[in-house]
């Protein structure tokens, strides 16, 4: 198909690159996704192959919904053949859309909207046939914008993670899909980013189909119901009166709002998690976990689960208590009654396991019924409390009366204390998380969590304080139940108290015991002033068992998710749900187990503190969670839930912490050891997880902040500190060089391992950004504190400049650069040397100190195939050319020091690879009792003597010894070891010995002289053998050549190197490493060859030897 006739040329060109770039011939159709696991939402119109000289707008816009029967066959049949799945585009006339299920209604074709299906964000794969668009008929102006173009448009599909419950992951195009140029058809192996789904995306997709039709809760059901059951627990029937009694109403009030303003906080800073992002199931552990990391989420998740499972055990044995003491009423005990509780409480809890086993809705449906029975009894009560009985006066219900209020207005502590009465009172009002610890379970979590949770924690408020006032205003403190304990009417007159007014007289009842009745004295007296008694029975059996059930599911459910997450590996078994609603069967039986083992002890004094430390300790931790996302200032901490604030929430937690030790100090602190013992393990165990934590969004903030303060401080010389440029090339390919500048940068200094790669004529950026990811990974498991920074360049010079300019960053930027020796320097093209050199002038150019390190093995490791088993199967492109500064015997620099050789694993190495490899790990090694020789025979500012002292620091060196070598005139050698002795001492830097060398100018040896003659024979210019002009356009050519001049020039220089190394030979053969001073070369005066002979002279066949310069300014001091 073409263009209409009507169209311009201009549209025409445009419509023809459109076409190449989007449907360009694919051949053979390749196999293919399905249209669910497809990427892309781009959709073509294809137009029936018997309707190509038909250019009407019906024509053109005529396309069958991609899963609905198309009406005409050739349209299905040319739509099978076309690039990409055709949209359910709408068609004015209604033809070819009349069998299609999803088919557009006729007001929506007239007002010419494209209608689309849920499958139009898909594409297929495969077809033979370009497509032009048509953008001058009606067809164009009926498509959606977005839907003619790759480049895809706005979508909550393309934000979802993999398993997102919600919907189906879409992923949008690449940028290299989009902006490179096209090599290859795009999208050629069936896939647009050509990869398969990994076996865990798999898991996740299947896990997310069979979720359909899952049982979802709103936020009554799922939350506020069992927030307000998980509160109202049997507190509130069977101690509210108690507390009245000693606290007073006044006093009672203040318990009961400081409880509520502890929960409110708690409650508001949950809702703000829980809005910030989609919430899945694990209740408090998914939301501390997901905002503090899995540290502090691991910790508190496991005890938080524990203590929901205990929890099981505290209700189910408050419930059968309740009833034992019934049957001890009715003289129906059936053995005695510590073991009646233990068989009621086994009884109760197989009854309520079954009830959670057999599903969410069973749960749920139990819960509205325990609702119910709990509100009729709070009614019952306060119905009661309005209607005053002749018989129940003498059990101290009067009946509302202001001097009743009056009377139990202030405290009247027996025993007790405000905090103590508070920490009974507290676990009343907790159970705010009952809703969130079934997260998973709700159908929109973010809205149903606030409203539900906040909604509770004012009811039940209310309700407490309701009946705080209620009680304190119509029961007594004490009372007999005697009707004839009655005041004469003459002694009236003189009575003060409220029983007198109604003609009682219980003022015996305060000093004896034998009063029965009364606030102080009586559980039950909530049951006394209720309209019928048997239903605050009732109303204590639904908050007891209400409780249970919440607990006994929360439990599994926190803990399921816990297990998911791989926290603790030992605990993976736990992770497996059952059925459409993925209940965590195993869970069920866990909880089961520990709530029974707990009942069995049917002694739950001791553990109830514990347990509220912990439900504590996870509303601290939820509080602070908001604190320090706010603090971290993350663009990620975006809560939907806008009331509240970030010093509230950390207040919150300090309450938290502050109720935990008012209830019980010895039980808090064992709860804070039992979460840093859990906190250090997981720390310490390093779970490969990455949430976006607020400690990582901190860790960011705290180390921005930091890096900019650094930068507005002036340098001093005592905070000197070396910060290494090393030119290491892949960090796996030189391990010496990497390991030694570890030891003295460790916890010191900075390490970024440098790495040029030139050879391409158009670099790959995007492979140099995963190789970067891929061995700063690398570095992190060896535990190598160092960075990765490679470079793309033209040469070898200009990528060093470009890391000498460039890397690090404010002050945290390297001041040293650290070669490795080139020992091939003979074998290859001498402009490598002249390159290799002019990276050692730049780096004094620079300011930079300069290092050279050794081994007369070599360095180069990366030829040698499974030298590294994290990194030897990772091959580089055969076209790769990496260039790296530091090379090793053998190995010209210019070879591909990444690439694997096709020398097999299971063939023995050489004896040179053999000796190299040993050599490359020496540094790893303990050093054990040698020496560290240090040669500081130029005063660099010090880094010569710096680099062995920070060594001899390390575990590795601490049993070397450093010896230093000076030299001197042979006439002054004590007083020239004095000076140095003073000077060291001052530098505080310890030494065993001193040697002043007085015969450093003496001539070398002949046949030393002899051999550096016949080194450098190849590369002389020899200018005084030839034409001027010849001579000069040969060292323009060849600029690393040596003139004669310069030879006869630096002849001193040159000895003196021949000479050193005699002298080393001599006295640190046997040293484990040399530290010398690096000879410098003026620029533009001597060439990069006799340069290179100099350091070749100096440092031939000796043990591991660094030459080091520094940039001449004082890196010692010895002033404080």
């Amino acid at each position: 198909m073409s263009a209409p006739s009507s169209a311009s040329s201009a549209p025409a060109e445009n419509s023809a690159t459109d076409h190449d770039f989007l449907a360009p011939d694919a051949g053979q159709k390749p196999p293919g996704p399905t249209p669910s696991q497809s990427r892309f939402q781009v959709d073509l119109v294809a137009e029936a192959a018997g309707a190509a000289d038909d250019k009407t707008p019906s024509s053109d816009a005529s396309a069958a919904a991609p899963d609905a029967p198309s009406s005409n066959p050739a349209v299905s049949g040319e739509e099978a053949k076309g690039r990409f799945r055709v949209v359910n585009f709408a068609d004015p006339t209604g033809v070819g859309s009349v069998d299609s299920p999803e088919a557009a209604p006729t007001e929506g074709m007239q007002n010419g909207d494209t209608v689309m299906s849920e499958t139009s964000l898909h594409s297929s794969t495969g077809g033979q046939h370009h497509y032009h668009y048509d953008t001058h008929t009606n067809t164009y102006y009926l498509r959606t914008f977005g839907h003619n173009t790759i480049d895809a448009v706005p979508n909550i599909d393309f934000y979802r993670q993999t398993a997102a419950p919600l919907g189906e992951k879409l992923t949008r195009p690449t940028l290299s899909e989009l902006h490179d140029e096209l090599d290859k058809e795009p999208f050629e192996d069936g896939f647009a980013n050509g990869d398969e789904l990994t076996p865990a995306e798999e898991a996740a997709a299947k896990e997310a189909a069979e979720s359909k039709g899952v049982v979802k809760f709103g936020w009554i059901k799922g939350v506020l119901v069992r927030c307000m059951l998980n509160i109202w627990g049997v507190m509130l029937f069977i101690r509210m009166s108690w507390i009245v009694g000693q606290s007073g109403i006044a006093l009672s009030c203040v318990i009961v709002a400081m409880a509520t303003v502890v929960t409110t906080i708690t409650g508001l800073s949950t809702s703000a998690i829980a809005t910030n992002g989609f919430v899945r199931g694990g209740g408090a552990y998914y939301l501390i976990s997901r905002s503090l990391g899995p540290e502090f989420g691991g910790s508190i998740g496991l005890i938080f689960a524990f203590a929901n499972a205990v929890a099981v055990a505290m209700y189910v044995v408050g419930f059968a208590e309740t009833v034992v003491e019934l049957l001890i009423g009715m003289d129906a005990v059936m053995t005695d009654e510590v073991n009646d509780i233990r068989i009621i409480g086994t009884i109760t809890i197989i009854i309520l396991l079954g009830i959670s086993v057999a599903g969410m809705e069973w749960e749920a449906k139990a819960q509205i019924f325990l609702l119910v029975v709990l509100v009729t009894a709070i009614f019952n009560y306060f119905i009661g409390s309005f209607i005053p009985m002749k018989s129940k006066e003498a059990k101290g219900f009067l009946g509302y009366d202001a001097s009743i209020m009056w009377e139990n207005m202030g405290p009247d502590f027996r025993g007790e204390t405000f905090f103590s009465v508070f920490a009974i009172f507290f676990p009343a009002a907790t159970g705010i998380l009952a809703g969130a610890n079934i997260s998973g379970d709700l159908a929109d979590p973010q809205m149903a969590i606030p409203k539900g949770t906040l909604l509770a924690i004012l009811i039940t408020g209310i309700v407490y304080l309701g009946v705080a006032i209620s009680t304190g205003s119509c029961i007594l403190r004490d009372a007999s139940g005697n009707v004839n304990d009655t005041i004469s009417s003459h002694l009236m007159a003189n009575c003060s108290t409220a029983a007198c007014k109604f003609g009682y007289d219980f003022s015996t009842c305060k000093n004896e015991d034998t009063c029965r009745y009364g606030l102080h004295r009586d559980f039950q007296v909530m049951s006394l002033v209720s309209g019928f008694g048997p239903i605050i029975t009732a109303g204590i059996f639904s908050a007891t068992l209400s409780s249970a059930l919440a607990s006994l599911v929360s439990a599994p459910k926190v803990f399921q998710a816990l297990c998911k997450d791989n926290i603790y590996p030992g605990l993976q078994m736990f992770a497996k749900g059952y059925g459409k609603n993925n209940e965590p069967l195993r869970g069920y039986i866990l909880t089961f187990g520990i709530g029974l083992a707990f009942i069995l002890i049917a002694e739950l004094n001791t553990i109830a503190p514990i347990i509220s430390n912990f439900f504590l300790a996870s509303y601290a931790l939820i509080n602070f969670s908001v604190f320090h996302a706010s603090l971290a200032n993350s663009p990620g901490w975006r809560p939907s839930f806008k009331y509240y604030n970030m010093w509230v929430s950390l207040a919150g937690a300090i309450l938290c912490c502050g109720v935990m030790f008012v209830i019980n100090w010895a039980a808090a602190l064992l709860t804070n050891v039992i979460v840093m013992a859990l906190y250090i393990y997981v720390s310490h165990k390093k779970p490969d997880v990455n949430w976006g934590s607020s400690t990582q969004a901190l860790t960011y903030h705290q180390a921005l902040t930091h890096t900019l303060h650094l930068s507005g401080v002036e340098d001093h010389i005592k905070n000197f500190r070396p910060q290494c440029l090393v030119m290491t090339g892949y960090p796996n390919s030189r391990p010496a060089l990497l390991d030694l500048v570890h030891s003295f940068t460790k916890n010191v200094g900075m390490m970024i391992c440098g790495h040029i790669r030139t050879g391409y004529r158009r670099p790959n950026f995007k492979e140099l950004a995963t190789d970067q990811a891929r061995y700063q990974r690398w570095l992190l498991k060896n535990e190598t504190k160092a960075f990765y920074t490679p470079v793309f360049a033209e040469d070898l010079k200009q990528g060093c400049q470009y890391l000498l300019q460039a890397a690090g960053l404010g002050r945290l930027k390297p001041n040293t650069l650290v070669l490795g020796f080139k020992n091939d320097w003979r074998d290859g093209d001498m402009m490598n040397v002249e390159t290799y050199i002019s990276m050692i002038h730049d780096a004094f150019d620079f300011q930079f100190g300069a290092v050279i390190l050794r081994l007369k093995e070599g360095l180069d490791v990366s030829h040698i195939q499974g030298q590294d088993e994290s990194l030897s199967s990772q091959e580089k492109p055969s076209g790769m050319k990496d260039v790296i500064v530091s090379i090793d015997t053998s190995k010209d620099s210019d070879a591909d020091s990444s690439k694997p050789s096709s020398k097999s694993p299971t063939v023995p190495l050489n004896v040179s690879d053999q000796r190299l490899l040993e050599a490359s790990q020496q540094f790893q090694k303990k050093q054990g009792k040698g020496t560290v020789d240090v040669w500081w025979l130029f005063d660099d500012g010090g880094l010569t003597l710096l680099i062995p002292y920070l060594l001899t620091n390390k575990k590795r060196w601490k049993e070397c010894k450093i010896r230093v070598f000076i030299g001197g005139k042979i006439n002054r050698i004590d007083h020239d070891r004095r000076a140095m002795a003073t000077l060291l001492s001052k530098f505080r830097i310890d030494f065993s010995d001193i040697t002043v060398l007085g015969d450093i100018n003496t001539k070398p040896k002949k046949e030393h002289m002899a051999a550096f003659e016949e080194m450098i024979e190849p590369y002389r210019l020899k200018e005084d053998d030839m034409e001027q002009e010849a001579a000069e356009r040969l060292k323009n050519s060849e600029p690393w050549r040596i003139t004669d001049n310069e030879l006869e020039l630096y002849r001193a220089k040159t000895h003196r190197q021949i000479r050193l190394n005699e002298l080393l030979k001599e006295h640190s053969s046997t040293a484990n490493l040399i530290v010398i001073s690096l000879p410098l070369a003026r620029k533009g005066a001597v060439s990069s060859a006799l340069y290179m002979a100099w350091l070749e002279a100096l440092s031939k066949d000796l043990p591991p030897i660094l030459l080091v310069r520094g940039n001449h300014q004082s890196v010692l001091t010895f002033y404080s």
